[in-house]
């Protein structure tokens, strides 16, 4: 036969000096209800706390981001610039010109190319279609 734990159930002689009484159903569920009220606006706080601090490092993370992007254009301008005016006395500026920009020309094409063959291959894998 198992044994139960009493150790939690109010001895009898303290339940006639207290006027202690098993609480009903109903107050079990009451205050289940307030406990589950309370904890669903703790989480509720939580929750919007956290999505507060998300909003706010995804604006950080986009201005710096913008930053970074206007910087890296600017070096890269400097770059052009540079290779041009050190390509001048070596073959005339024209033709440092020239030759920077068909060199610039070239490698955007193939980065547009190579994006080209990708999204193909992506649209293929997405429409669920073979490779050939």
């Amino acid at each position: 036969m198992q044994e139960t734990d009493t150790s939690f159930a109010p001895h009898p002689d303290r339940v006639a000096a207290e006027g202690y009484a098993d609480p009903s159903l109903a107050q079990d569920l009451r205050q289940l209800a307030e406990e589950a009220k309370t904890l669903a606006q703790a989480e509720f706080a939580f929750q919007k706390s956290r999505a507060s601090f998300v909003g706010t490092e995804t604006r950080n993370i986009a201005l710096l981001l913008i930053v970074a992007t206007v910087v890296v254009f600017f070096a890269v301008m400097a770059f052009v610039v540079g290779t041009v005016i050190a390509l001048g006395p070596l073959i005339g500026p024209w033709a440092a010109m020239a030759l920077v920009t068909v060199t610039l020309t070239a490698v955007s094409l193939f980065c547009a190319w190579n994006a080209r063959s990708r999204v193909r291959r992506l649209m293929m894998i997405i429409g669920g279609k073979d490779e050939t």
